[in-house]
């Protein structure tokens, strides 16, 4: 498994094992199977765990397979999220981002959270920079290695990290259909040296075989991840471009000897400024897949060939996460704000 220094003397695996599936609204957990299947993925190079405050139990899963597995624990990098409820933006206090920060290390059971990426779900409403500024104060306590943020848009990014705080990525929906990250992000990012930790790369499982030829589903999906997504397709241009897209990385694969999910997930690699792609999973069903990602490599004529069409696409619009911070439109109407108090 390859590697990548995201601050220095800090390395994580390019490939990240990600926690959303593990939190519930993916059909049920077996705790003892996710547990094993974590210690798989370590053994296997997969080193580093994407999770979050508000992803319910994996902190507390995670933090399980680190006193099951001490010796393996001890190669693991847990990347964690600070995401403050929708409804107290406007009223966190210093205390507030302190106790959250240290229920995640309570649950993980760490001294100092090795990556704490902030979350704000509506930037009109002031107080990201402070709370950012605080998680800094944080980190000099030594409860928090490094800072980085998630789904904050350019202009949003550039005002924290002008306030001096350190930060070392920007976590983003990044994938063959979603492109606003290659727009101002991806340039500021290079210049400022933040790397940008990608999930969505599958979105949702969509880019794989199991949807190539298929007709357009209009059923109500099975989860919340699969709903997101379809959305993304619709704005790209509609299923039948999506279809020409499964099939030119289809094309791509059988050429390289690979499949369609790890062609997309290694153009989201071969892209400027990306540190790492986050990789969904329930289970180690799909591990030497995974593992096969980095060292995929995608030429100029496959690039071109992926290029061709996604040069029609249409969408979707804006920047970084722009279109789901509408709490009235069609991406934020599925979003659920409120998960740190138990209400979501």
């Amino acid at each position: 498994m390859k590697t990548f220094e995201l601050a220095s003397g800090y390395r994580i695996s390019r490939l990240l094992k990600g926690g959303w599936h593990l939190a519930g609204g993916h059909g049920p957990v077996d705790r003892r199977q996710a547990i094993e299947d974590m210690a798989a993925f370590v053994e296997a190079g997969i080193t580093t765990f994407d999770c979050a405050d508000i992803y319910t139990g994996v902190e507390e899963l995670i933090g399980e397979f680190r006193r099951a597995y001490p010796e393996l624990a001890g190669r693991v990098q847990v990347h964690t999220k600070f995401v403050p409820d929708y409804d107290k933006l406007g009223s966190l206090t210093p205390a507030d981002v302190e106790g959250i920060v240290d229920r995640s290390r309570a649950r993980l059971g760490v001294e100092a959270l090795d990556l704490v990426q902030f979350h704000w779900w509506n930037t009109e409403i002031p107080g990201y920079v402070a709370a950012a500024l605080e998680l800094k104060r944080l980190q000099s306590l030594g409860k928090i290695r490094h800072i980085g943020l998630t789904n904050f848009n350019t202009a949003r990014l550039g005002e924290i990290v002008a306030a001096g705080v350190p930060v070392v990525s920007n976590q983003v929906q990044f994938s063959v259909l979603d492109d606003r990250a290659e727009r101002a992000m991806q340039g500021y990012c290079l210049e400022q040296g933040v790397a940008l930790l990608c999930y969505g790369s599958l979105a949702g499982g969509f880019l794989s075989e199991n949807w190539l030829g298929r007709p357009e589903p209009a059923q109500t999906f099975e989860n919340r991840s699969l709903t997101k997504y379809k959305l993304i397709i619709d704005d790209f241009g509609g299923w039948g471009l999506f279809q020409e897209l499964l099939e030119a990385l289809r094309a791509v694969g059988q050429r390289r000897g690979a499949g369609l999910a790890q062609v997309a997930v290694s153009w989201v690699l071969h892209q400027k400024a990306v540190g790492g792609a986050i990789v969904g999973a329930t289970s180690a069903r799909h591990l030497r897949a995974n593992l096969e990602i980095p060292s995929l490599e995608l030429s100029p004529s496959d690039l071109a060939e992926i290029a061709a069409v996604r040069n029609r696409r249409q969408g979707p619009e804006g920047d970084v996460f722009d279109l789901e911070r509408d709490k009235a439109g069609r991406h934020g109407r599925i979003m659920k704000y409120n998960l740190n108090d138990g209400r979501g």
